[in-house]
Formats: C-alpha cells, sequence, structure tokens
C-alpha cells in the first residue's frame, strides 16, 4: 500500500511538473490549425507570435504576425524569443527547420492528413507533446461526434472549388486537395477529378466539369467583385452554377483548416451546397 501510495505521489508530482512547464512555454505557431489546437488545449496565453493562417480565435489578431508559413524568416521567428516552434512540416522550408535547431529552439513538425482521422490524430500528437494527453483525448473525441452528426444534402451535387486573388489569378482544385476531401465528406461531388492539386482555370475545363455549385473562399469572392463578377468570368455564366447563380463563399481556414471546427465546417459547406 504504501508504495502504491509513493507511486502516486510521484506521478502526481511529475504531471504537475510538467504542467508548469508547459505553462511557462512560449509558443510560435506557423499553423492556423494547430493554433487552434492550442487554445482548445487552453495554451492560447502561451502564443507569442502566428502566422496568418491563425485566424480563429479571434483574439489572435493580438498576437504579433511572423507572416505566411510559406515565407517564415528565422529572424522574426526568433525576435520573439520562443522556446518552441510548430508547424505542418510540408507548408514550411527545411531550410528554417534547420535554422530553428541551431538556434536551440525546440521545433516541432507534424504531417497533416485530410480527414477525420487524420484531424483526430494531429490534436492527439499536439497534446501529447505538450502534456494534455487526457485533454487531447477529450478534444479528439468532440470533434468525432460532431462529425458523425453531420447533416448531409439528399442529393450529391458537383462541386467546382475556384481559388481566386482577383480575375488574373484563378485556379480550379482537383484532387488529393483539403478542398475536394472536405467537399467529399460534406456530401458533394468534387468536379475536378481528372488531375490532382490545382491548375489554372479555363473556359474549357468549366464547361467539361459544369458544377452545379461554384465555391470559393470568401477573400478570393470579394477580389472578383462578388458574384456579378465572377460571373463575368469566361465560361462561368454557361455552367449549371452560373446559370442559377449558385455561388457560395466560406473563410478559407475554417473550409481546409481540418482543425477542431471541422465538424462546424462540414456542416456550413453541406448547407450551403443543397
Amino acid at each position: 500500500m504504501r508504495q502504491l501510495i509513493l507511486q502516486l505521489l510521484l506521478f502526481t508530482c511529475f504531471t504537475t511538473l510538467m504542467q508548469a512547464q508547459t505553462n511557462s512555454e512560449r509558443i510560435v505557431s506557423a499553423s492556423g490549425t494547430i493554433s487552434e489546437i492550442l487554445c482548445e488545449l487552453g495554451l492560447e496565453k502561451n502564443l507569442v507570435g502566428v502566422d496568418v493562417t491563425s485566424t480563429y480565435p479571434e483574439s489572435l489578431q493580438k498576437v504579433p504576425k511572423i507572416g505566411h508559413n510559406r515565407n517564415i524568416s528565422a529572424e522574426g521567428v526568433l525576435a520573439l524569443r520562443p522556446t518552441i516552434f510548430v508547424g505542418i512540416r510540408h507548408q514550411l522550408s527545411p531550410a528554417l527547420e534547420q535554422q530553428l535547431k541551431v538556434a536551440g529552439i525546440k521545433t516541432l513538425l507534424y504531417e497533416q492528413e485530410y480527414s477525420l482521422q487524420g484531424t483526430q490524430k494531429l490534436i492527439r500528437q499536439v497534446a501529447t507533446d505538450f502534456n494534455l494527453s487526457a485533454q487531447g483525448n477529450l478534444l479528439a473525441e468532440r470533434v468525432g461526434k460532431e462529425v458523425a452528426a453531420l447533416k448531409k444534402p439528399t442529393t450529391r451535387k458537383k462541386v467546382l472549388f475556384i481559388y481566386a486573388r482577383g480575375a488574373g489569378s484563378l485556379m480550379v482544385a482537383g484532387k488529393n486537395t483539403s478542398v475536394a476531401q472536405a467537399i467529399e465528406m460534406a456530401g458533394g461531388e468534387n468536379a475536378a477529378n481528372d488531375f490532382t492539386d490545382f491548375k489554372p482555370l479555363t473556359a474549357e475545363s468549366l464547361l467539361q466539369a459544369n458544377p452545379d455549385v461554384i465555391l470559393l473562399f470568401t477573400s478570393g469572392l470579394q477580389s472578383l467583385g462578388g458574384i456579378n463578377g465572377l460571373l463575368q468570368v469566361q465560361g462561368i455564366a454557361q455552367t449549371n452554377a452560373g446559370r442559377n447563380r449558385k455561388i457560395v463563399e466560406m473563410d478559407g481556414q475554417l473550409l481546409t483548416g481540418f482543425s477542431p471546427r471541422l465538424g462546424k465546417a462540414l456542416q456550413e459547406l453541406a448547407d450551403k451546397i443543397r
């Protein structure tokens, strides 16, 4: 009995010590998804810098920005005196990782899979690395329940996602993209499944895909001048979506982040593409 009590006391002391260490960390996040996870785990106060995709919760707008995760400089990160740097591996340059490690910054880079299981795995990995495994398990389970409760459309619509940065820069999402996976999970059909990744939008590809719904980021639709501006793009008005003005928009990080808000994102998308 004494040995059991001693073991419990030692475990409690160890856990308390690890949590105290976690609470003193200065974290820089180069991923909106990981930033959301950290906030859900109660570590928002430890974030001393975030990238521009870290838009939720709104309070992160007050945290110093380190730029877009594709173009982060080591100098900008180091200026914030972090003890830990976190991000998604494929979004960051190997040179940045090496520079941070040489500077003595603990660097945690994760793989991201665009699925419910991938989201749950990422949540648990981040939570474990910050000594918050129990909280991570609860959060992952919550996300699973929210996705399981998803109410999908009764008919399967063809949805084409267009990435826009003004009329001169339009790209279409093919297979193996986060947005294509979100469309499928929400009960739609990605309208461009004959290629992978992204490719430039053409009038020919639009007519071939002939989507029932056209989906854009809110910022992308704004860059085109709204729905009327999009309808001026060659080929758009001739699609089923264009003729019916079935153009929908969503916040970019919500739609493609595969974050703890995955259930909310999929339900919003399902509702909009009905």
